[in-house]
């Protein structure tokens, strides 16, 4: 596994590539295509498929994974804070779930570092499932097909909390997109991207964008603190939430407020609502703001049309998503 260490003024922040995996590399860029996903046993895979869809894991039986990561869109969905429970609003944006495997922590705040530690996180919170595995266990085990396919994915323990975690982090292990245009040209095929696609790369370069956003998924593989140049949160003034004190809800170091695990850029293309708060809706106000808060440049309007288009090369397939999203 390789690393380094990038600076941030007085923060130091680990980057991570990719876990482990192997990045295929035939252009020596920060940025590398994305792996294969990892073959996982058939019966696992409709299981946790099914678990993913199930809402009998929320207390009201109203929500499931699916709810607020729309597989067939983004992962995530196209709302400001996603709809929990007797329709409550989140605190934070709903990340994607595509290619989130390869993110070095999951959550905003990177307050658990694996898939299957991360299924607790929404089934206990108030806000989305708002449940407890004493209720769940029950209503699962009193569906007598639903404890068969437990018995046959996992012959040796059937259906268990250990075994719902598992079936729905290897399900998620799963959901990496392929073929991306960018990913095509790292291998050598010089049509791939366009003329200006290519410039937006290089625009995204030259600001400084990459020393936050590289490795496999453009991200998702460090820390960096929301307005590292600007105060962005100096402008939201009493508009700040507990949300966004970020890892420092975690930690309770006072260096971690407003620091947050950098979003990978691979599904971007797909989003309407951007960063932890929603706060930038489109593409391009995102980058023009992430140059202002973060890189401290004032970017103009047809840069930040030229990297949105680099951005779009991100985006690559996978058989769950919608082509008409394309």
């Amino acid at each position: 596994m390789r690393f380094s260490i990038l600076l941030f003024g007085a923060v130091c922040f680990l980057v991570l590539d990719g876990k482990g995996l192997e990045a295929d590399t035939s252009r020596t860029e920060l940025i590398h295509p994305l792996p294969q996903a990892p073959e996982i046993p058939e019966a696992v895979y409709r299981l946790g498929h099914q678990l993913f869809h199930d809402p009998r894991l929320s207390r009201d039986l109203t929500v499931s994974c699916a709810t607020c990561h729309d597989l067939s869109d983004n992962g995530a969905d196209q709302l400001r804070f996603s709809l929990g429970v007797d329709q409550q609003a989140g605190s934070i944006r709903t990340p994607t779930v595509y290619n989130a495997a390869l993110q070095f922590v999951q959550f905003w705040d990177g307050r658990v570092r694996t898939l299957e530690e991360q299924v607790d996180g929404p089934i206990h919170h108030p806000l989305e499932m708002d449940t407890d595995w004493a209720t769940i266990l029950p209503r699962l085990r009193a569906d007598t097909e639903l404890a068969g396919l437990f018995r046959e994915a996992y012959p040796q323990q059937g259906l268990s909390i250990e075994t719902i975690r598992s079936a729905l982090a290897d399900f998620q292990r799963t959901l990496i997109t392929q073929n991306a245009p960018f990913d095509r040209w790292l291998k050598g095929d010089e049509n791939a991207l366009t003329a200006e696609q290519r410039h937006g790369f290089d625009l995204f370069k030259s600001y400084g964008c990459i020393s936050c956003h590289q490795g496999i998924n453009a991200g998702g593989n460090m820390y960096a603190r929301m307005g590292s140049l600007e105060s962005y949160f100096a402008n939201k003034g009493d508009a700040i939430s507990q949300a966004d004190l970020g890892r420092y809800n975690v930690t309770g170091n006072p260096d971690h407020r407003h620091v947050f695990k950098v979003p990978g850029l691979r599904t971007a293309a797909l989003n309407r609502y951007f960063f932890h708060d929603a706060s930038a809706e489109g593409l391009e106000e995102a980058i023009t703001m992430m140059a202002r808060y973060q890189l401290g440049r004032s970017m103009p309007e047809e840069d930040a049309y030229f990297i949105r288009l680099f951005i779009e090369s991100l985006l690559g397939t996978h058989p769950l998503m919608d082509a008409s999203q394309r």
